[in-house]
């Protein structure tokens, strides 16, 4: 689908979105390091854990809001109560006031605002989109994240700890234009008359979540299923450390060391900036190799490509944990991307094929469990380096991916049992 061809929605959202995701990244990365520094580690990991289970609650009705009250609505409420959180962010960052607890409570109301902008974003490009153009824009999008992932953080590793105030105020006055631009120059997509989900729609929010909540039994009376979503969970808890452990360990083991050297110049780095660095490795690699990577795991066995994924992210943290060289560092976060795009493309395709056709909308939703329960418990990371210590805290997240590894072995096994005592199932390599 050519840039002609697009909506103007989806045009004015690209550009909107893509600058305010720039600056996202530009402060997010560092947050638990900040958090950790204000509040101390443990009660930093807890508040952050109480942040996430918060955001999963509202990421619930978030379908139901898009749907009930529209998609331009609901995304123009997101931005205005995203300019409401950056003022009280600055605030807490100003020159006159440093509250951390105003400045927590900023960042965590940000994260639910976006936990309700995000569906109706979704349903937008589906309402505009014909279906086999679909792929296609949402990869646009993605990518656009991608590139703002890696540039935000290398210039957040020099704003956010130097010009944080004023890095605050540029995101509110970038919010304050989004928001009039949602309000101004979209237009509602949202259909009036929703065929199946007409009914859905007319219920009360309590009730969608109920039903929500519901649909997650199928992982119960699915053993294959359910051992899918532990997995998932457990290695989580690896790759949702990019933006909290790692970030702290950065910080605070890391020492100012000489990156590159040519004659009399240097490039010299601290722990701050390394660390920027390093999230914007990721990004790098995500938007150069994701394609790549997945036409070449498509070639391989499934089992082999989860099995070696949730290996290769124990290997990386584990390394990570174990050395404060910034080059042996960088390694260890490109091991760690490797195993990210090895399953970046075939997760969502081994659940189609695993849930019954009739079933698919439940398996998907259920799906999502492994990160949002992985997203909840993964701060306490943070507190756990207070009780064991950093290096035993890698090793620890380390060998939660070796389980699930070993859980991923158990699941195909089962699988393949299946198969061969009911042979109408589809076959999953």
């Amino acid at each position: 689908m050519k840039w002609k061809d697009w909506d103007t929605n989806l045009k004015v959202r690209l550009l909107g979105e893509g600058v305010s995701n720039m600056l996202f990244w530009m402060y997010f990365p560092f947050m638990s390091i900040y958090f950790s520094n204000a509040f101390g580690k443990e009660k930093a990991g807890l508040l952050l854990v109480v942040s996430q289970v918060i955001g999963v609650v509202i990421g619930l009705i978030g379908g139901y809001c898009a749907d009930h009250f529209g998609r331009k609505r609901m995304m123009v409420i997101s931005a205005v109560g995203n300019v409401l959180c950056f003022i009280f962010f600055a605030l807490g960052n100003s020159p006159w006031l440093a509250s951390p607890i105003l400045t927590f409570m900023s960042f965590s109301a940000l994260g639910l605002f976006g936990a309700l902008y995000m569906p109706a974003s979704h349903a937008m490009v589906a309402d505009v989109v014909p279906e086999q153009h679909r792929a296609s824009v949402f990869a646009v999008f993605y990518t656009s994240i991608n590139v703002s992932v890696v540039i935000g953080p290398i210039l957040g590793g020099i704003f956010f700890f130097n010009y944080r105030f004023e890095l605050l105020l540029a995101c509110l006055a970038v919010s304050i234009i989004l928001t009039i631009i949602l309000q101004k120059f979209i237009d509602e997509t949202k259909p009036e008359k929703i065929s199946d989900n007409e009914k859905q729609s007319s219920l009360r929010w309590t009730d969608y979540v109920s039903q929500q909540l519901a649909d997650y039994r199928v992982i119960i009376t699915d053993k294959v299923f359910l051992m899918f979503i532990i997995a998932g969970v457990l290695v989580a808890q690896t790759f949702m450390q990019l933006d909290l452990l790692m970030a702290v360990y950065s910080t605070e083991q890391v020492p100012k060391q000489t990156l590159i050297s040519i004659g009399d110049w240097s490039l010299v780095v601290d722990g701050k900036h390394a660390f920027s660095w390093f999230v914007s490795e990721n990004g790098l690699l995500v938007v150069l190799l994701t394609v790549i990577m997945t036409k070449w795991m498509t070639k391989y066995r499934e089992r082999n490509v989860f099995i070696s994924s949730a290996l290769l992210y124990g290997i990386a943290i584990i390394i990570f944990g174990q050395s404060a060289n910034v080059w042996t560092l960088f390694f260890a976060v490109a091991v760690f991307t490797a195993a990210e795009l090895m399953v970046t493309g075939i997760q969502e395709s081994f659940v189609s094929k695993l849930a019954p056709k009739h079933m698919r909308g439940q398996y998907f939703a259920a799906a999502s469990l492994r990160y949002s329960i992985g997203r909840s418990i993964a701060p306490l990371a943070i507190p756990m380096t207070v009780w064991f210590g950093f290096r035993w805290t890698f090793i620890i997240l380390g060998a939660l991916s070796f389980i699930s590894a070993a859980l991923y072995g158990g699941m195909f096994k089962m699988l393949d049992h299946r198969r061969n005592h009911l042979p109408q199932t589809t076959a999953i390599k």
